[in-house]
């Protein structure tokens, strides 16, 4: 059965392309005596003949009768070529030939599936892409005196998970105002001791908050700069980048692990290591004000600001030491309310949202 389909195929091959078929013949050899395969070229690429087979590299032929390749001459080689140029031409009228260009120009011609498949959307463009986010505790606390107020902490968690499904990478550095302040320690507790109180405040923050991002189904990771591996991983520069990548949300805890330095100094280094986009400092008001908005009515808000005027004007954006560090990576500080349903996103589309420092 197999050999008279493979006859069939040898008869419909010859009668659509006689010209192939003869240059074909000049190229394979019918079987012959292994000295004239000796004679031409020794064999399969300069292989010597053993016996009556040729060599192999070590594989066995079973055929019933001998059929060996030979090497052509230069000039056969020469007759196949103008013989293969001229099919070519031909082939164009040729049975074999109108299937195959009717084939494709029927695949041309008619929608395939892929073509009529709706394109996928591309992800949303923003101005910021990759976001450092500074959650202040006195935020947290809402309009308790001290501690979490539940729905603070749930609409904040609410503004990042939208953030993120939206396709931001955030990492998030939260104080602990609310718990412990170490520049507010009483009176004789020494400083570095009481600093190191407030990073812990500040793991506590980021524990919570996991915890609110993860009932969201928002994949999280908390990193300290203090070790306690038992509910956080060590802070590593290269395995928080992975996180961000990898589409995570990742939160730093405990500072930069040394006292006498704030927690927004913490998120500027933080931002420049992580090569953040912008530096996003959510508070309870919605931007830099030349006073308190909440002790003075008449206070002005600021729409832009460059580093050297936040210092000149002595304007408390953020402490000295994290001003610097956002100016000397180029990195702009966005002031905004985080209780605004929506900041976030907006802000990192670059919508007007808050007060941006940037530029010198």
């Amino acid at each position: 059965m197999l050999s008279t389909h493979l006859q069939r195929a040898a008869g419909a091959l010859t009668t659509s392309r006689p010209s192939f078929c003869a240059g074909l013949a000049r190229v394979v050899r019918p079987a012959c005596s292994p000295a004239a395969v000796a004679d031409s070229h020794a064999g399969l690429n300069g292989a010597t003949v053993a016996g009556d087979r040729p060599h192999s590299n070590g594989y066995s032929f079973h055929t019933s009768s001998p059929f060996i390749f030979g090497s052509p001459t230069a000039e056969e080689l020469d007759v196949f070529k103008r013989e293969a140029a001229g099919h070519n031409a031909r082939d164009d009228h040729s049975p074999a030939a109108g299937f195959s260009t009717s084939a494709s120009s029927s695949g041309s011609s008619t929608h395939s599936p892929a073509s009529t498949s709706t394109p996928t959307p591309e992800p949303p463009k923003y101005k910021y892409p990759r976001v450092l986010l500074k959650i202040s505790g006195e935020a947290l606390q809402g309009k308790n005196q001290g501690g979490i107020d539940p729905l603070v902490l749930n609409l904040v968690a609410e503004e990042i998970a939208e953030a993120h499904h939206a396709g931001l990478e955030l990492a998030v550095v939260v104080g602990g105002g609310n718990f412990f302040r170490g520049c507010s320690a009483p009176k004789g507790m020494d400083r570095a001791q009481a600093d190191y109180v407030g990073m812990l405040a500040t793991v506590m923050n980021a524990i919570l908050l996991q915890g609110a991002l993860e009932a969201m189904g928002v994949e999280t990771r908390v990193q300290t700069a203090i070790e306690m591996r038992e509910v956080a991983e060590p802070y590593i520069r290269r395995r928080a980048i992975r996180h961000l990548e990898e589409r995570r949300v990742v939160i730093f805890g405990a500072g930069t692990g040394n006292p006498f330095f704030t927690t927004d100094t913490a998120a500027a280094l933080r931002a420049a290591e992580m090569n953040a986009d912008v530096f996003m400092k959510a508070t309870k008001v919605d931007g830099v004000y030349d006073c308190d908005p909440m002790k003075h009515s008449h206070a002005k808000k600021y729409d832009k600001l460059s580093y050297r005027q936040v210092s000149l004007d002595g304007l408390e954006v953020m402490d000295e030491t994290a001003i610097t560090l956002c100016k000397e990576n180029n990195i702009p500080v966005l002031v905004f309310n985080v209780m605004e349903r929506g900041n976030v996103l907006r802000a990192a589309q670059g919508h007007s949202v808050g007060t941006v420092v940037e530029g010198f």
